[in-house]
């Protein structure tokens, strides 16, 4: 499979270069030339299949000549063996509604999921290649973690995180700061989790930069990381009760890239009907896709910090498609993003949009009653972030199976459910070591310059 670049089409590049480059050197976001498609009785037989064996089928097709099928199947394996249940995730049916569980992994997020894999796809790649390379990385709280937990005491590799400083949960920020591997290195970024995606983003474009530190990336904007979260979807579709009726996915949305993942399925040949792109009061998709206007605003700090984001990095994916593939339409309409922070959408693109998305905002009053209320009628805790994709289907009737993905276990947000139900709910017993241990972070100020300097002296 041969990829290009959403502001460039004219070149191809292979699995390797987009998985390492992680964005395009013309700022585009890389989509594969052509999908592999699955057939109404393919996709059925995938139902026998395990989770990991799932996971083969799926992202093969993807890698081409990266690795072989027999060393894709032992690094699948390998990647899924750190999780706490057999299948990596599972399922709870509440209601009306199915909560699909990705928080299983070693950092309680569905992060892990992808970043696992990408982790040992880096540790394939060094030990083919004779080089040392630096990841960096922007993280609104758990990709941080997850990428921590898969690169670090890796040979030939460096991990720099960047968060926005007192704006993660302290537990968030101590899965990230408490680690001891000489590879890891933590920055807290004076401003917000935008400012720290922009630091990245303008690292990346600044070549003798990022050439000179051999830098690559793990953000959402990875394909490797889209593919690796397509496949929950898969599984999911066919692990529900009756999919003979439409099935439906209410996604906790900030950067669009999880969201993405499930469109990505349904253009493989998924039968899903809906995705539900749920947001917090940071809602820029949401005014995108239920009014046309795509248009930044303020930040505001909620209880899901996750959702923090008014620059959706994944949106240009979608941006692409809406222009049939029009590269040239779609670095015009992102140049405009970047310099005027806004992209409006005629209706003709509008109604393309609905005939696979539909959203939902959600205030802080009302995330905290859905846990609440979820607590109260099941007896489950919803972390935050959860509990927005669950409250997003009530602001819509539909029928079928209607899956909600819970995306990060509930012990990384203790005020809110504090809050919301007055329980303190606990971290797994093998992470509790975390609460005490000495934190090890930089702070430094929101400039590039700066920033930058910070990673040179440390590489």
């Amino acid at each position: 499979m041969r990829y290009v670049s959403t502001r460039d089409t004219s070149k191809t590049f292979e699995f390797k270069d987009v998985f390492i480059k992680g964005l395009a050197d013309d700022g585009g976001l890389f989509i594969p030339e052509k999908l592999t498609k699955y057939t109404e009785n393919e996709v059925k037989d995938f139902k026998k299949l395990s989770y990991s064996e799932l996971a083969k089928k799926i992202v093969y097709p993807f890698i081409g000549n990266f690795m072989s099928q027999a060393e894709l199947s032992k690094i699948i394996d390998k990647s899924y063996s750190a999780f706490r249940r057999d299948n990596v995730v599972d399922f709870i049916k509440l209601g009306d509604r199915t909560v699909l569980e990705l928080f299983h992994g070693p950092t309680l997020a569905f992060k892990d999921i992808a970043m696992q894999l990408l982790g040992n796809f880096y540790e394939y790649y060094l030990n083919n290649e004779n080089q040392k390379i630096n990841i960096v990385v922007a993280t609104s709280g758990d990709t941080g973690a997850a990428a921590i937990d898969a690169i670090k005491g890796k040979k030939n590799v460096n991990i720099f995180v960047l968060h926005p400083d007192n704006r993660v949960s302290p537990v968030q920020r101590k899965l990230m700061t408490t680690g001891k591997d000489e590879n890891v290195f933590n920055i807290a970024i004076k401003g917000n989790f935008d400012d720290c995606q922009n630091l990245v983003k303008s690292m990346f474009a600044d070549k003798k930069f990022s050439n000179d530190i051999k830098m690559s990336g793990v953000n959402s904007i990875n394909w490797a990381r889209i593919i690796a979260q397509s496949v929950y979807y898969f599984y999911s579709y066919l692990s529900v009760e009756d999919a003979s009726e439409p099935t439906n996915f209410s996604v906790p949305t900030g950067n669009f890239g999880d969201v993405y993942a499930g469109y990505l399925a349904k253009k493989m040949g998924l039968p899903i009907d809906k995705l539900i792109v749920a947001t917090n009061q940071n809602d820029i998709l949401h005014r995108a896709i239920s009014k046309g206007s795509y248009e930044a605003e303020k930040v505001s700090e909620t209880i899901s910090p996750s959702m923090d984001i008014q620059i959706a990095s994944n949106f240009e994916r979608l941006i692409f498609d809406l222009n049939n593939g029009d590269d040239q339409q779609t670095s015009l309409d992102m140049k405009n993003i970047k310099e005027k922070g806004q992209y409006l959408i005629n209706d003709d693109k509008l109604n393309k949009i609905s005939e696979n998305f539909l959203s939902a905002r959600m205030s802080e009053d009302e995330t905290l009653e859905v846990i609440k209320n979820v607590y109260e009628k099941f007896a489950v805790v919803l972390d935050p972030h959860t509990a927005i994709g669950y409250g997003a289907f009530d602001k819509h009737n539909l029928k079928g199976n209607n899956i909600v993905l819970a995306t990060a276990h509930p012990c990384k947000f203790p005020s809110a459910i504090q809050s919301a139900i007055n329980v303190k709910a606990e971290l797994p017993n093998e992470l509790t070591f975390i609460l005490d241990q000495k934190e090890n972070y930089d702070i430094v100020e929101n400039d590039i310059e700066k920033v930058k300097q910070h990673i040179k002296d440390r590489t």
